[in-house]
């Protein structure tokens, strides 16, 4: 378990002390409430939510709709929308890619206290099926460390292993392998 969670903890703690501050922008709240949230630029020139607190992760409907106000995890311009955290051929190793979608749900988990996940380990069909459930069950539970680092209380989350047995896409290419390397991010209430 030190072998894991070691290096995810030093990883995110360099990648969140390497960002630099940009400039501020004022975000227009349309959900209704008072409150202005702001982010910052991150130094891909992406935004960055500047609190975790659930203010961040507010639906935004489409300018005139309100499909998506009740519920931002169904918003697929939210980060909450991302649901899948793919892995490297043999690896449980979290890339750095995926910091924004989990530190999105790491703030609705927060923000939310009856919200619980279910993190689904999968793998390729290549190896035993021994194998392939281990490696599973270490990929859901690398993003259960790096979620709970971010501040998510173990009881709001279960780490399980599907293996081989529920791929995404059932060919024998590289592509298809890549799509079924995966942690899938479920919520109990879905």
């Amino acid at each position: 378990m030190n072998k894991i969670f070691w290096p995810v903890l030093i990883a995110l703690t360099l990648s969140a002390c390497g960002t630099t501050p940009g400039t501020q922008a004022t975000v227009e709240d349309r959900t209704g409430g008072q409150a202005a949230t702001t982010a910052t630029a991150g130094p891909a020139g992406g935004a960055e939510s500047t609190g975790l607190d659930g203010a961040g992760v507010a639906g935004s409907a489409l300018p005139g709709s309100d499909q998506y106000a009740g519920d931002p995890r169904k918003d697929p311009a939210s980060p909450l929308s991302t649901r899948s955290i793919f892995f490297d051929f043999d690896s449980y190793v979290v890339k750095p890619e995926y910091r924004s979608a989990l530190e999105a749900h790491a703030g609705y988990l927060k923000a939310k206290p009856d919200a619980r996940v279910i993190l689904q380990g999968n793998a390729d069909e290549r190896g035993s099926r021994e194998y392939n459930l281990a490696l599973g069950q270490k990929r859901a539970e690398a993003v259960r460390r790096a979620l709970a680092v971010l501040g998510v209380s173990d009881a709001k989350m279960e780490a399980i292993s599907f293996g081989e047995e529920k791929p995404r896409n059932e060919a024998s290419t590289e592509e298809a392998y890549a799509a079924n390397r995966r942690t899938d991010i479920v919520y109990a209430d879905e």
